[in-house]
């Protein structure tokens, strides 16, 4: 009963309230953006150019210099900002646990190879590698995608590692030795769920680094075709118009603190969930 009541208390917290709150809420608006506004992301109307916000209901948000709704391009961009964010994670998870697991199990000249690689890359700032890989392979939704993989991968890759050091000398794992269980077996049986816990709250606050990061990077030509709705995007479109029409930039602002404000709030809650020793102290 006591177990009972306090796995419903976590569901209490208001980090979690206010950060499933404002993820739900964006996640369908954004999944529901074409049903709730009709070709309203693309649609131009050179009469309603740069109409103010919450003065015609038709277009709450205002309009574009164009004369494209802000709210439709606010939820069409979010699909593609929250794409890249999902994508890329799982893509750096798959590629970051399983070098982790090789590296932490194996030790010796695996560990040493990826491990340094690893050093290089962190040492390496981010900017500067976005520019080059970009002039290399050019600026495209897919290209982000990858590019966000290859500077990620490395924070799930020394995260498994150093869990997998600690874990391969437990009891349960030398046990699994002495019977005969084969390596590969320890490793994706054992070892993998026992990791699971550490890797969901990383994922989570990544998601919303790496919208962070999609944003940045198109907002300097250097993500998403332009010609797509994206934040990142908007807020570029939108810089020159600041003084004359600052909801072309500020919608998409909000968008973007808002969903990354929800998806930390549920990084910072699934923490305190999955680790409870190592809950933070508050009043």
């Amino acid at each position: 009963m006591a177990t009972t009541t306090a796995r419903r208390s976590r569901f209490y917290n208001l980090e979690f309230i206010i950060g499933a709150s404002l993820t739900a809420i964006i996640c369908f608006g954004v999944l529901f953006s074409e049903v709730l506004f009709p070709g309203g992301a693309t649609k131009v109307d050179l009469a309603a150019r740069l109409t103010a916000p919450f003065t015609n209901w038709t277009h709450p948000f205002g309009t574009d210099p164009l004369g494209r709704d802000v709210l439709a391009r606010v939820l069409a961009g979010g699909k593609v900002s929250l794409l890249v964010g999902v994508v890329s994670v799982i893509g750096a998870v798959l590629l970051g646990v399983v070098l982790g697991l090789v590296a932490g199990y194996y030790r010796g000249f695996w560990d040493m190879l990826l491990m340094r690689f690893a050093d290089i890359q962190l040492a390496l700032p981010f900017i500067l590698l976005a520019m080059t890989f970009v002039a290399i392979v050019g600026p495209s939704l897919t290209n982000t995608i990858i590019l966000l993989i290859v500077s990620e991968w490395v924070k799930y890759a020394r995260l498994v590692r150093g869990q997998v050091l600690t874990l391969r000398e437990r009891e349960f794992v030398l046990s699994a030795r002495a019977i005969g269980v084969t390596n590969w077996r320890i490793i994706f049986q054992h070892l993998l769920p026992n990791l699971l816990g550490p890797v969901i709250v990383l994922m989570t606050l990544n998601v919303a680094n790496n919208i962070l990061l999609e944003s940045s990077l198109t907002f300097l030509g250097l993500g998403i075709d332009p010609s797509t709705p994206s934040w990142g995007g908007m807020l570029a479109d939108g810089r020159t118009y600041l003084q004359t029409a600052w909801w072309v930039s500020v919608f998409p602002g909000l968008a973007i603190l808002l969903t990354v404000l929800g998806l930390n709030l549920l990084g910072d809650w699934l923490r305190d969930s999955l680790d409870p020793s190592g809950r933070s102290s508050r009043p």
